[in-house]
């Protein structure tokens, strides 16, 4: 039941939604302030708005919140056949914005990134509902551009982005869920044997889920006992543990881990692609990783992502264009085999990890209801 059934029949103190998903990187930032908003104003109503195709269908639900459902489909970066269809949908998607925002009558609406986002967020700025977006990337994806000129508000993380939101933005950093927090205490697991998770994103990543097998493979060569637990995506799930059975490798291999951030607590070392959330999940729990960016990102958001952190000696990046078994093998077997690498790759990134995000947020959210 959502958590709407659970709140008193008497109006809240204060309504939110938050619009948007699609992918990880987008709805658990969303998470993360809904259980904040709650942790400080108990009585207030959340729900979540996105389509029934994205990851938000299967974790909102899960997460107890209500989701309502908005038909709409992108026309960034899609063969013409697509972006038809998703010009054909925005009508629809305003028909579906309207009768969430009559529903729900919310203090504030949240748009978290992704195109459901859009309809949702604008009509509320036209029906002068207080509107704010959260923004993970130096680069805003094309839906918080278009969103910026009506917004009152935006959350970003890097000072780079305040630019974009025409003097009406704040940097938070980027929302990270509690469980990332606990007992990171920027040190390596010191478990034997070491453990290598592997993170192909919500979506999975077909050229990490790819050469990992066999990069596995070389690395148990040299070091027997190292495990691998890779996360793939429901897409490559099947292909990935025959790839696995095939070299000889005896990974834990699941389409999703729930909840992952135990995997992340466990793990020695993380590969994984560049995104602004899992970035500040890895921050947030100390742990060092091999970063192979995903290249066709949005004005390649990922590399820069991963840069910064190379720079500062947080982790390792891999371009996708020289990803390879051999290569990724190599840079694998020298890291678990340097205890003071790790360790020293685990403090820097842990600096980067903003644990008052979702308060910074949830502060301003309370402000535009007032």
């Amino acid at each position: 039941m959502g958590q709407d059934a659970r709140t008193p029949s008497r109006t809240p103190a204060l309504s939110l939604v938050i619009a948007g998903g699609g992918t990880g990187g987008h709805l658990y930032p969303g998470i993360a302030v809904a259980r904040e908003l709650l942790r400080q104003v108990p009585d207030a109503r959340v729900s979540f708005a996105g389509t029934a195709r994205g990851l938000e269908a299967r974790v909102v639900p899960h997460e107890g919140f209500d989701l309502d459902l908005i038909r709409s489909a992108g026309l960034k970066g899609k063969s013409i056949a697509a972006r038809l269809r998703g010009a054909a949908l925005l009508v629809p998607s305003m028909f579906d914005a309207w009768r969430v925002l009559s529903r729900r009558r919310p203090s504030v609406v949240v748009g978290v990134g992704g195109y459901s986002s859009g309809p949702l967020v604008l009509l509320a700025a036209l029906r002068g509902v207080p509107t704010m977006v959260l923004e993970q990337n130096a680069a805003p994806g094309l839906t918080n551009r278009l969103l910026a000129r009506v917004v009152r508000s935006a959350a970003v993380s890097y000072d780079s982005t305040l630019a974009h939101f025409r003097g009406r933005g704040f940097v938070s950093g980027n929302p990270v869920r509690a469980e990332f927090f606990p007992g990171a205490d920027a040190r390596p697991r010191t478990g034997t044997p070491s453990r290598v998770l592997v993170l192909g994103g919500s979506q999975g990543a077909r050229a990490i889920n790819t050469v990992l097998p066999d990069a596995a493979a070389l690395v148990t060569r040299d070091q027997p006992a190292t495990t691998f637990v890779h996360q793939t995506g429901a897409r490559d799930l099947d292909a990935a543990r025959a790839a696995y059975a095939s070299a000889g490798v005896p990974a834990v291999v699941e389409a999703f881990f729930d909840p992952v951030s135990a995997e992340v607590h466990a793990a020695d070392l993380v590969v994984c692609r560049a995104g602004a959330t899992t970035l500040a999940e890895l921050a947030a729990a100390a742990r060092p990783a091999v970063l192979i960016p995903f290249p066709a990102a949005t004005d390649d958001h990922q590399r820069h992502n991963a840069q910064v952190l190379v720079d500062a000696g947080a982790a390792v990046m891999i371009e996708e264009r020289h990803l390879d078994a051999g290569r990724l093998a190599a840079t694998i077997v020298a890291l678990l085999a340097d205890a003071g690498a790790l360790a020293s790759m685990a403090r820097a990134m842990a600096a980067f990890a903003r644990p008052d995000a979702a308060t910074r947020i949830v502060h301003h959210i309370r402000e535009l209801a007032a």
